[in-house]
C-alpha cells in the first residue's frame, strides 16, 4: 500500500493505462475493447449505464472526493489557509488558464471546435506531484508549497468548468434531493465521534449513493457529488477517509479512467487535415501553461512587491508551467464533455491532452531537475 500512495508510481501507472488505452484502440483487439467499454450494466428502469460511463461519472466522484478533502484541508489548515500565501499561485494559476484559453480559440476557434476552450486549463494534480517527487529532490519549500498551491487552484478551476458550463437542463428537484443527502453526509460525519458510530457509518453511506444519484439524475455531471461531499465531511473523519481510499483511488480509478478516455482511434489522416481542436490543445497545454504561468507569477511578484530574498526566480516559475501543462485526467474528462456530440472531434481532442501532456511531461521533468540542481548547488546542505 505503501508504494501506492507515494506520489511516484501512481503517475507511473497513470501513464502507463494512457498508453495501453491507447494501444488497444489501435490493435487487432480493438473491437473487443470497445465492445467491453461500450456495454451497458445497470439496474433497467432505474439506471443503465455503459462501463465507460460507469468510470467517468461513477469511480470518477470517488477521484474528486478525495481531491476535494486535500483541498479543504488546504484552505483550512494547509498552504491555502493564509490569503497573503494563497495570492500568488492563485494569479499564477489565473494566467495559467486564460493564456491557454486564447491559444486555443486563436487556433480552434471556429464555431465547431471553440467548445473546447476549457480543455487545456486544468493540471493532473497526480503527475504533477509524481514529476515533482521524481525529479524535485532539494528543491526549497517555498517552491514546492507554490507548486502544490498552483496545482490545487488548477484543479477547482476545472471543477469550477465542470459544474458550471457541462450542465443543462437541470432537474431542480433532484438537485434539491441531492442537496439534502449531502446535508445528511455532513451531520453523519460528525455523528462518527459519539455513540451513534453505527447509525452514522449507514448513514453516510446512503447519503453518498443518494446524492451522487440524484446529482446524476439532475443534470449536473455525477462527479459534483464527489467535490460537495468531500468539502462538507467532517475533517478528521474526512482526512481518515482519504488515507485508506487513497490506494485504491490511485491504484483503479485513475488508471481505469485513464485507459477508458485514451481508448481513441487515430485517425488515419494527413497532418494537414487533423482537427484544430487538436492543435489548439496540443499548443495551448505546454505552451500556454508556461506562457501564462511565468508572466502571470512575474507581474503578481511585482505587483506584490515581494521581497526580492522570497522572489521565485524565473526558472522556478517555468518549471512550474511545465508542470501545470500536465493535463491528463481533467483534461480528458472536459474533453469527452466539451465535445460529447461530436465523437470525432473529441477523438481529436483526446489525443491533443495525450501528446500535450506527454510533452509537457517531458519538459517538466527537465525543467524540475534542473532548478533542483540548481538550489542543491547553491544551498549543499539541503541534499
Amino acid at each position: 500500500m505503501s508504494l501506492l500512495r507515494s506520489a511516484r508510481f501512481p503517475a507511473v501507472l497513470l501513464l502507463v493505462a494512457a498508453a495501453l488505452g491507447l494501444a488497444l484502440a489501435n490493435s487487432p483487439l480493438s473491437a473487443g475493447a470497445f465492445a467491453v467499454a461500450d456495454a451497458h450494466v445497470g439496474i433497467p428502469g432505474v439506471m443503465d449505464l455503459s462501463v465507460r460511463h460507469w468510470v467517468s461519472d461513477g469511480l470518477l466522484a470517488v477521484f474528486f472526493f478525495v481531491a476535494a478533502v486535500e483541498l479543504r484541508f488546504e484552505l483550512t489548515s494547509g498552504q491555502l489557509a493564509s490569503p497573503r500565501r494563497a495570492v500568488l499561485p492563485a494569479i499564477a494559476a489565473a494566467g495559467g488558464v486564460l493564456v491557454p484559453i486564447a491559444l486555443y480559440l486563436s487556433v480552434a476557434g471556429s464555431p465547431t471546435t471553440a467548445g473546447g476552450w476549457p480543455i487545456p486549463t486544468a493540471t493532473d494534480i497526480a503527475f504533477a506531484l509524481g514529476v515533482l517527487a521524481v525529479f524535485g529532490r532539494g528543491l526549497p519549500p517555498g517552491v514546492r508549497v507554490f507548486l502544490l498551491a498552483l496545482a490545487i487552484l488548477d484543479d477547482i478551476v476545472g471543477i469550477v468548468f465542470i459544474a458550471v458550463l457541462f450542465t443543462s437542463g437541470v432537474d431542480v428537484g433532484m438537485l434539491l434531493l441531492a442537496l439534502v443527502f449531502v446535508v445528511v453526509f455532513a451531520v453523519c460525519s460528525r455523528l462518527l465521534a459519539t455513540r451513534w458510530r453505527r447509525f452514522a457509518l449507514v448513514g453516510l453511506a446512503v447519503s453518498a449513493i443518494g446524492a451522487w444519484y440524484a446529482v446524476h439524475e439532475s443534470g449536473v455531471h455525477a462527479t459534483i457529488a464527489g467535490v460537495l461531499l468531500g468539502l462538507v465531511m467532517a475533517q478528521r473523519p474526512a482526512m481518515r477517509t482519504r488515507h485508506t481510499i487513497e490506494p485504491w483511488v490511485n491504484a483503479v480509478v485513475l488508471p481505469l479512467f485513464a485507459l477508458c478516455a485514451a481508448l481513441v482511434v487515430i485517425p488515419a489522416v494527413s497532418v494537414e487535415e487533423l482537427s484544430p481542436a487538436f492543435w489548439g490543445v496540443l499548443l495551448a497545454l505546454p505552451v500556454g501553461k508556461v506562457v501564462g504561468i511565468a508572466l502571470a507569477g512575474t507581474l503578481a511578484q511585482a505587483v506584490l512587491r515581494v521581497p526580492l530574498a522570497d522572489r521565485l526566480a524565473v526558472g522556478d516559475l517555468l518549471a512550474a508551467g511545465a508542470l501545470g501543462g500536465i493535463g491528463f485526467t481533467v483534461s480528458l474528462l472536459l474533453s469527452e464533455l466539451a465535445f460529447a456530440g461530436a465523437p470525432g472531434i473529441r477523438d481529436q481532442a483526446t489525443l491533443g491532452v495525450l501528446a500535450g501532456s506527454a510533452i509537457s511531461l517531458v519538459a517538466a521533468g527537465m525543467l524540475v531537475s534542473w532548478r533542483a540542481w540548481h538550489h542543491r548547488r547553491r544551498t549543499p546542505a539541503t541534499v
